[in-house]
């Protein structure tokens, strides 16, 4: 139990109901952002086998807030030595605030603790937030993203976990 007020991380598999408003909320900006059908994006976004994102290789974690999931995020192996960063999301009503820094920075103490050394991600071209943010985490742009099955977005991030 926390605080109230304190922001807590808990791991837990795609389909539990504390991960519903991490996808739901996605499917709506994407949508937006994007284009698309809310219902669409949702059922892309659902389309990950569960086990991508579960351990030993995987890992989803929600912040709660109050008890209430507020940011959340996955990360899967992209190689024997990176994790990929996926999904990573904050409730629009609680953005400004450190949670998304604060989740990544909880995901890659995970991922680092996994044995993987570095940390990739690709992002939309439509969410100057998302690249504000891994820039001032100390993330690399890249020219163009690496050699990847499945989807791939315009800008791709990458990081050397010390």
């Amino acid at each position: 139990m926390s605080a109230p007020g304190e922001l807590r991380f808990v791991a837990v598999g795609q389909d539990d109901p504390l991960a519903a408003p991490l996808i739901d909320e996605l499917a709506i900006e994407y949508a937006e952002r994007y284009g698309g059908t809310r219902e669409r994006v949702h059922a892309w976004l659902r389309g990950y086998p569960d086990d991508e994102f579960a351990p030993p290789a995987g890992g989803l974690l929600i912040g709660l807030l109050d008890d209430q999931p507020v940011t959340g995020g996955a990360f899967r192996r992209f190689d024997d030595d990176t994790a990929e960063l996926k999904r990573i999301w904050t409730d629009s009503r609680q953005r400004r605030r450190g949670h998304a820094r604060a989740l990544v920075s909880r995901l890659e103490a995970e991922i680092a603790q996994r044995g993987y050394t570095r940390v990739y991600l690709t992002t939309g071209d439509r969410q100057p937030e998302a690249v504000a943010l891994y820039l001032s985490m100390g993330y690399t742009q890249l020219a163009e993203p690496l050699p990847a099955t499945g989807e791939v977005y315009a800008v791709a991030f990458l990081k050397t976990l010390r």
